[in-house]
């Protein structure tokens, strides 16, 4: 199977930053799709940003330009740094990866995520 662990969270002032942080590990055979999504309290989960397979990256509008994603694909992790955070930026960030394991020497095609990280914007 595939595992998913994250880092970073925490506690920021309005204007700060943080970086998180999710390495995958298991039998991965291969990834479609890689990043980062939220949930704040009340709300669905929502995409913050994303790697394709081709390599090309989504954000959502409400962080564009203040959130950066990278990724490391020999390592399988990606990163987000995320800039000028905004209290409407305080939710559970969790890491997602869209791939295949192989289970048993068969390819399964699955949605992985990982626990989820707190991040809180709060003065």
């Amino acid at each position: 199977q595939v595992q998913l662990v994250e880092s970073g969270g925490g506690l920021v002032q309005p204007g700060g930053s943080l970086r998180l942080s999710c390495a995958a590990s298991g039998s991965i055979f291969s990834i479609n799709a890689m990043g980062w999504y939220r949930q704040a309290p009340g709300k669905q989960r929502e995409l913050v940003a994303a790697f394709t397979k081709g390599g090309s990256i989504n954000y959502a509008d409400s962080v564009q330009g203040r959130f950066t994603a990278s990724r490391d694909v020999a390592k399988n992790t990606v990163s987000l740094q995320m800039n000028s955070l905004k209290p409407e930026d305080t939710a559970v960030y969790y890491c997602n990866l869209v791939g295949a394991a192989l289970v048993d020497g068969i390819r399964r095609p699955g949605d992985y995520w990982g626990q989820g990280t707190q991040v809180t914007v709060s003065s």
